[in-house]
């Protein structure tokens, strides 16, 4: 946490937020960010040009969305999105990822992205790793998180493992105290949730979920998720070296 003892401890600093879909945005870390004092600005990939507010930007947030990493062919943004984070990781400048976001750093750090076994989708808790329970990480131990992807990929190299499910291994990984890349969805909004059953009805189906079972488990498990979620990231900004 950080030691600074004001009310707003960054104040003015800038948070550039690349958003690929409209109601994946940043959820319940959006109030938590206001309170710190961070003046946040949206990017929509694929459509905004990202170079110089990526690169400028105090802080990085990079959020989830349904396509592929691999799949620039189709989305050729994903190339200049990429070749971005590569820049701005280099400099070691703070940076989160989530879902599609852990995804895109870890292709920007030289790792393979790829298709999973299955769709992973629904709340369950994580194993930590002894790195996990040392990092922002152990405040969510013991609350089951939000879990929606398909794809995951390796390691990157220099990273360190935070967290795992028994069948995606990679589920949080960070490089310094300055970049961490979350596959899970801490940032989950549970007064907002439906936008997200909505929004994925295809996918949803495809799978086989069973949407009132998620919206009740959304029911008794979002706030906690919600006040979990607020204490890592703070946690983790107060350990980022902004210098």
């Amino acid at each position: 946490m950080s030691t600074n003892t004001s009310a707003r401890p960054w104040e003015g600093k800038t948070v550039t937020v690349v958003q690929h879909l409209s109601f994946e945005d940043l959820g319940s870390f959006a109030p938590v960010l206001d309170d710190l004092g961070f003046d946040v600005r949206y990017r929509q990939a694929g459509v905004d040009e990202l170079g110089s507010s990526v690169a400028s930007a105090d802080l990085l947030v990079v959020l989830g969305g349904p396509i592929g990493v691999y799949e620039a062919q189709a989305y050729p943004f994903l190339v200049d999105e990429v070749a971005a984070l590569g820049a701005r990781l280099r400099a070691g400048r703070p940076t989160l990822g989530i879902c599609l976001g852990a995804q895109l750093i870890a292709k920007a750090l030289g790792a393979r992205v790829y298709p999973g076994e299955f769709k992973e989708i629904g709340f369950s808790e994580l194993t930590y790793s002894p790195e996990g329970m040392k990092s922002p990480l152990k405040h969510l131990a013991g609350t089951p998180v939000l879990h929606w992807h398909g794809d995951t990929f390796d390691l990157p190299e220099g990273a360190k493992r935070l967290a795992s499910t028994v069948h995606y291994p990679n589920q949080a990984f960070s490089v310094g105290g300055n970049v961490l890349g979350l596959q899970f969805h801490p940032e989950s909004e549970a007064a907002r949730f439906e936008r997200w059953l909505i929004g994925h009805a295809c996918e949803l189906a495809k799978a086989g979920i069973d949407i009132p079972a998620l919206r009740a488990d959304n029911v008794l498990l979002g706030r906690g998720l919600e006040e979990a979620g607020a204490r890592l990231l703070t946690d983790w900004l107060g350990g980022v070296n902004w210098s």
